[in-house]
């Protein structure tokens, strides 16, 4: 009898512990390629969401930059490894799209987690970059910028030079950064990003395709046509002012940041979304402006273009992760989880609901200038030739751009010749991927 009480008495606590215990979260992996300032704030976002339930725990994991991710998750996905989330920046959508039994495309996500999804309440301008010819989002846009224009008050001061005018044109531009320099900047301005500023934005911005097709958007055909006149013009300007580091070049992606941080260039044409850097980091007053354009060109300025990036959703993962990627991408679209995100990175609000409720807590009216990029990306409504693009391989498109780019910046090659060679590259690229893509 007691031998049996005793066993009665250890299933009763079994059962009792079993049930005071709570079930493990499912983790849901989320890969990105935000790193420093922005790498916490994506860490601030999965906590945020792991607080408000106890179902799923999003966990974040850097990857690298964007081709690092992105072909981690390639390698990934052949191994069975892949992650549930990965983000993928704006210009491989087009590989993304073509990558048809890899992605679970949003809208199907949503609809299938019966989770609220409403695509009218995000920003065309975004959205438009994400969606099929049918208008279906494939895609959670998450941060999305658009490039603009910062300047070092002080050095504007030591200048003489008005420090609550930011230059509005290339001439402007160019006469501010030669007064700066003769001030003892290192440099007048630079830029990051040399090929999504100053040839698709720069194109968007003047009402120029980069290509046929809308720029890609109505067919793989499309054909590069960026060697126009008007480029040819702007970067033999900047090789021209090159020379005397008027302009000075500092390489690609993100590397002609610090360089403003420190004071060295006293302009600096970046995406919004670095603004959360840019401020912890500056030791002076920063301002803001739109991009640049050449004033006698009579459609400018037109709008800007985004660039950043969404999150895709893979497939071939177990069934209850994606009622948590659901849930998590609820969650984000949330205004005020949304304008927190915008007010703290400089990347654009998501929805139209985010931005009212940035505006209606004045963080606009206290913050001056931070309204720019989104004044800048919604100037005019969006033409054929300032949609965006969606054109193949566009990675490496960008890559042979910014090769050829640096010959004419170097004075190793004149401007049309470079960019004549870029787009001559990148057709070739083009051919490629519409090859290995054929239209079903």
């Amino acid at each position: 009898m007691k031998l049996k009480a005793a066993l009665g008495y250890l299933a009763l606590v079994v059962t009792v512990s079993q049930m005071a215990t709570p079930a493990r979260a499912t983790d849901i992996q989320w890969w990105h390629a935000m790193s420093g300032e922005l790498g916490r704030h994506v860490e601030k976002l999965a906590a945020d969401f792991n607080a408000t339930q106890t179902g799923y725990r999003i966990v974040p994991v850097y990857k690298g930059n964007y081709t690092e991710t992105v072909t981690a998750a390639i390698f990934a996905f052949r191994s069975r490894s892949q992650p549930a989330i990965v983000q993928v920046n704006e210009i491989a959508t087009a590989t993304m799209m073509a990558a048809k039994g890899a992605t679970y495309p949003v809208y199907e996500l949503m609809r299938d987690q019966a989770e609220a999804f409403n695509p009218s309440a995000y920003l065309p301008a975004i959205t438009g970059y994400y969606t099929d010819m049918a208008g279906n989002m494939l895609s959670f846009p998450f941060n999305a910028s658009t490039p603009i224009l910062y300047y070092n008050k002080d050095l504007f001061r030591a200048a003489g030079l008005n420090p609550d005018e930011p230059p509005r044109t290339w001439p402007e531009l160019g006469a501010a950064a030669k007064r700066l320099r003769t001030a003892g900047a290192v440099c007048g301005f630079t830029t990051a990003w040399p090929s999504w500023i100053n040839v698709e934005n720069f194109s968007a911005f003047h009402n120029i395709p980069v290509a046929t097709k809308s720029n890609g958007l109505g067919g793989l055909d499309a054909v590069l046509t960026f060697n126009n006149p008007l480029m040819v013009r702007h970067i033999t300007q900047l090789a021209e002012w090159q020379k005397t580091k008027v302009f000075d070049y500092s390489g690609r992606a993100t590397a002609a940041e610090p360089r403003f941080q420190k004071s060295e260039c006293g302009i600096f044409l970046g995406s919004s979304g670095t603004r959360a850097d840019i401020l912890a980091n500056a030791k002076f007053e920063v301002g803001y402006g739109l991009m640049p354009y050449w004033p006698d060109v009579t459609a400018a300025p037109q709008n800007s273009i985004i660039g950043g990036a969404t999150l895709w959703v893979l497939r071939d993962r177990p069934r209850e992760e994606y009622k948590g990627v659901a849930k998590f991408f609820a969650f984000l679209s949330q205004p005020e989880v949304q304008a927190t995100w915008h007010q703290k990175t400089g990347y654009l609000p998501i929805t139209r609901a985010a931005y009212e409720l940035t505006r209606q807590q004045g963080f606009y009216d206290r913050n001056p200038g931070t309204v720019k990029s989104i004044e800048q990306i919604t100037l005019k409504a969006p033409t054929e030739n300032s949609k965006g693009l969606r054109l193949g391989s566009f990675t490496l498109i960008r890559d042979a751009i910014e090769d050829e780019l640096e010959q004419a910046f170097s004075g190793k090659k004149p401007a049309q010749e470079a960019l004549d060679a870029a787009a001559e590259r990148g057709n070739k690229l083009l051919r490629q991927f519409e090859r290995a893509n054929p239209v079903q």
